[in-house]
């Protein structure tokens, strides 16, 4: 569950997305995201795929901090002390999305996609977390490129920790 630096390893979105909804309908598991800087590119990834509607709850676009807390249930002091970009608050994410929306894996995205620093964090700098049963895990990665690039790849980075959290769980 320690967080690693880098580039995520793993297929494509759109080929990530198709393998992880074939293996949570196999296993009879629902899934759920919660997201911030994506601004819901994951669940609008997933939901391109034909049949998601079979696994898919929903998700909550929680860009601002105090929705974090209110929609998603994260710790406020957890917050306070931390800031929203952090390991723990995307853990925390996960885990809200999965209770409030009742799915069995709970997805999450937080980090910083620029052009400008925020609260101390570079622009690139991301936490994905996925929450299963039987599983926890989170990444943190500090991502190249321009806003764009940084949003894409969190969302195959999610998608690719899921897959891997699903596939192991």
């Amino acid at each position: 569950m320690s967080p690693s630096a880098g580039s995520p390893p793993g297929p494509p979105e759109a080929e990530g997305a198709a393998l992880l909804l074939d293996l949570l309908d196999r296993r009879g598991w629902t899934v759920a995201v919660a997201e911030s800087l994506t601004g819901g590119l994951v669940a609008a990834t997933l939901v391109e795929v034909p049949g998601a509607s079979r696994v898919v709850r929903g998700g909550v676009v929680a860009y601002a901090t105090d929705l974090k807390e209110t929609l998603l249930g994260v710790d406020p002091a957890l917050l306070a002390e931390r800031g929203a970009v952090d390991p723990d608050v995307a853990v925390a994410m996960a885990e809200g999305v999965r209770a409030r929306l009742g799915a069995d894996v709970g997805l999450a995205t937080t980090g910083v996609a620029g052009p400008d620093p925020q609260d101390g964090h570079v622009p690139g700098t991301v936490h994905v977390a996925v929450v299963a049963p039987g599983a926890v895990v989170v990444r943190s990665l500090v991502l190249p490129g321009d806003r764009a690039a940084v949003r894409d790849a969190s969302c195959a980075a999610v998608l690719a920790v899921a897959l891997e959290a699903v596939q192991h769980g």
